[in-house]
């Protein structure tokens, strides 16, 4: 379980650097902006809650500008890396227990977290590409696969 989620975080890593190399290229429109700037914080939620630490004070859609990101996307993968690099096996199958930013009470297994985390990436990525795509910009290949291929792992 460690290696597969710590190729995902790579593969993460990887295209959340693409996808803001082409924001910044393309002149930081507002909307890529605050949707990578929202997956960045996401991130940050989730590895609070999973090192058990709070997440009080976090802005879910922070007002982040592009050229902050960068050291946040970098930042953020260290902090994953060093997270998994700490796990046991036994590890990915416990209970994660957290509140969401209204308080609420909730608990997941971890290797679901980790799935969510990646997913969501994916996700904001994507919808960050579609507002890029319609303002004429050529997007990078960044589907995992082809990173897979590229990175020969």
């Amino acid at each position: 379980m460690k290696d597969y989620f710590t190729r995902l975080f790579k593969y993460d890593h990887y295209a959340n650097g693409l996808m803001l190399d082409t924001i910044i290229k393309a002149g930081g429109p507002q909307k890529p902006v605050q949707l990578m700037a929202h997956l960045l914080a996401a991130q940050q939620i989730w590895i609070n809650r999973c090192k058990g630490l709070p997440a009080i004070g976090s802005v879910l859609w922070p007002d982040w500008p592009a050229d902050t990101l960068a050291a946040i996307v970098t930042e953020n993968n260290k902090q994953w890396q060093t997270y998994l690099d700490g796990l046991q096996p036994e590890d990915f199958e416990k209970v994660i227990s957290y509140k969401n930013l209204k308080g609420e009470d909730f608990e997941n297994k971890l290797t679901d977290i980790l799935s969510h985390v990646i997913n969501h990436g994916t996700h904001h990525r994507a919808q960050a590409g579609q507002h890029l795509k319609a303002a004429g910009v050529e997007l990078p290949m960044m589907d995992y696969i082809f990173y897979v291929r590229q990175s020969n792992i």
